[in-house]
């Protein structure tokens, strides 16, 4: 069956962000003029993905409003000549996927959030994209974890290797034996395990593509660490009584849920971006020799 679906759960309080979230959806952050769920929708729409479901909480308006037309300022970009981002603004709005949206009325964790997508999704294989994750590679990582399933027929996790002292931070995989480059069986599937008691350094990043039968697994799986229920938990039973694989991502990943990652990132983007790359360029390496002495 064709992956045609994808969930992004963007229910998070964004504590890490305040006061900047305190009344602004911590996926609205922009990295440079882009706001950071625009990023992930698009991996989506790149990837072959038809419909997405986007999992918001309270103050989270604003990701609707961002994605639906605003007839005022397009009227207004165009009676000034603005036609440029007349074009930046109508892109937003005809990316060319069908978008819905969800309440997760509390914060209970991403498991939870996920099972709220049940009827969305029905009985067919589905995506997962966090916000927080910023992937970079030729091939999108959504579309590699979907070319995976049409090989496997099976759920497949991305993971990265990461500095082994940053493991807690992470679900984490017990790798038993690579089918194929790039691709790996699993043994078990950990939550933020201790540093000492890791079986590996390959984390689990922010892209999961999942067989329906997690709703049944989430729906009786009990909360977790931080008393929520963890997605990572229910994979870890799925893989049980059948498959489950982990993708190795070779391409950059860029981590903007927390502060000093969103700042790297933004410079990354910046430099890349055709209006800001060389002025920002020229910033940093000014500022690097007044640093260096």
């Amino acid at each position: 069956m064709k992956v045609r679906k994808a969930v992004i759960p963007a229910a998070g309080l964004g504590t890490r962000f305040l006061p900047a979230t305190k009344a602004m959806p911590k996926e609205m952050l922009p990295i440079v003029d882009k706001p950071t769920i625009q990023f992930i929708v698009e991996e989506a729409k790149k990837a072959g993905i038809e419909d997405i479901l986007i999992v918001n909480g309270k103050n989270k308006r604003s990701i609707e409003n961002h994605f639906d037309s605003n007839p005022e300022l397009e009227q207004d970009l165009k009676s000034t000549g603005k036609i440029e981002l007349l074009n930046l603004t109508q892109e937003v709005t005809d990316l060319g996927v069908n978008l819905y949206y969800t309440r997760q009325p509390y914060p209970a964790g991403l498991g939870d959030a996920i099972y709220r997508a049940r009827s969305f999704v029905g009985n067919e294989p589905f995506v997962v994209m966090l916000g927080d994750d910023l992937m970079r590679d030729k091939v999108p990582l959504t579309k590699q974890l979907m070319n995976d399933y049409d090989k496997t027929h099976a759920s497949t996790i991305a993971v990265m290797k990461v500095p082994h002292e940053e493991v807690s931070k992470y679900g984490v995989i017990a790798p038993e034996d690579e089918i194929e480059p790039g691709l790996i069986n699993v043994k078990s599937f950990v939550e933020k395990p201790a540093v000492e008691d890791a079986p590996s350094d390959y984390a689990i990043i922010g892209r999961y593509l999942l067989t329906p039968e997690i709703f049944d697994i989430l729906e009786h799986t009990k909360p977790g660490r931080g008393g929520e229920v963890q997605l990572t938990d229910a994979i870890d039973t799925m893989n049980k009584t059948q498959r489950v694989f982990a993708h190795v991502f070779k391409g950059q990943r860029f981590d903007v849920g927390n502060k000093e990652g969103y700042l790297e990132t933004s410079i990354q983007y910046g430099l890349r971006h055709p209006e800001t790359r060389d002025a920002l360029k020229k910033y940093i390496i000014e500022l690097g020799k007044k640093l260096s002495k």
